[in-house]
């Protein structure tokens, strides 16, 4: 998780909403990384999740990536997590619950639907703390510079 929370200091300083990704292979190795580009790539799908799964899906000549996790600071949205069943991921890590968009449990618990044909192992609240914390704080300064303005 320390890896994607770099990624997330990276989007913030990017000026995007700070979320990092990476994906790792069994053996612990960083095959993909990947941190919120929305706003920078004009591009409502580069969330952190799917600019790693991007980048390890390169990186393997392949869009299915079984036997691999991603680890990512926020829970994933519908989008993502359905991009995560597609490309076939064993397991998802995620940090901070996302009470407003988070599709693994918080308002949707999209792994959870028996019909789907992949299920992915899911885990939340891992440096929960901090991954809320690193967004709480861009928040915060967000909201003061708008009341600024």
């Amino acid at each position: 998780m320390d890896a994607a929370l770099e990624e997330a200091h990276a989007a913030q300083a990017l000026g995007e909403v700070p979320v990092g990704a990476i994906v790792v292979s069994a053996d612990g190795q960083i095959v993909g990384r990947g941190c919120n580009r929305t706003i920078i790539d004009h591009d409502p799908t580069a969330h952190a999740e799917v600019v790693a799964l991007r980048d390890a899906a390169r990186q393997a000549a392949n869009y299915r990536l079984p036997g691999l996790t991603l680890y990512v600071t926020l829970e994933p949205c519908i989008m993502c997590i359905g991009a995560m069943l597609h490309a076939r991921l064993a397991r998802v890590v995620y940090g901070a619950n996302d009470p407003k968009t988070g599709a693994c449990g918080s308002v949707l618990d999209i792994g959870a639907v028996a019909q789907l044909n992949h299920h992915t192992t899911v885990e939340g609240g891992v440096r929960a703390e901090a991954c809320a914390n690193i967004l709480r704080t861009f928040f915060r300064a967000r909201r003061r510079k708008d009341i600024a303005a």
